[in-house]
């Protein structure tokens, strides 16, 4: 079920415009400074935590003990922010260095109360927080809970 979702997901945010990388995330932005195996802006995916609780039986399915996941996703969305957005700074220049907002929002258009597949139910957002970093890629992960049933 779990793989299901993720790829669901990377189904849905891989035709964002200008999104360069989609992909599970296996720590391409850590220990990889200054050249992640990435492409910039991108979102990472994955599965912050899953709690199980018993739902009953079913003799005919496999395994028959069937259980209800909630938890939640994790996405890394970054860019490589090259620029400032100071006040004195070129429109151009400033419309680069606020562009994640807009990639923030474009994921979120596009998974806010979708159903990612399977048993799964709607991505809810929960959590939004900065990644501090020191190499000048700008990085938030956005938090969305979502249920699954029979797995």
């Amino acid at each position: 079920m779990s793989k299901i979702v993720l790829k669901n997901i990377q189904d849905i945010l891989t035709p964002i415009p200008g999104m360069r990388y989609v992909d599970e995330d296996w720590g391409q932005l850590d220990d990889y400074s200054p050249n992640p195996p990435t492409q910039f802006p991108l979102t990472l995916i994955d599965i912050g935590n899953l709690q199980y609780s018993d739902i009953g039986k079913d003799r005919t399915a496999t395994p028959q003990n069937r259980q209800m996941a909630t938890g939640t996703i994790v996405l890394s969305i970054a860019n490589l922010r090259l620029t400032n957005s100071s006040g004195r700074a070129p429109q151009n220049q400033k419309d680069l260095a606020w562009s994640i907002w807009d990639i923030i929002e474009s994921v979120h258009g596009k998974l806010h109360g979708v159903v990612v597949g399977g048993t799964a139910g709607a991505m809810m957002r929960t959590n939004m927080r900065k990644v501090k970093r020191d190499d000048g890629i700008q990085e938030y992960e956005v938090t969305y809970t979502i249920g699954m049933t029979n797995v």
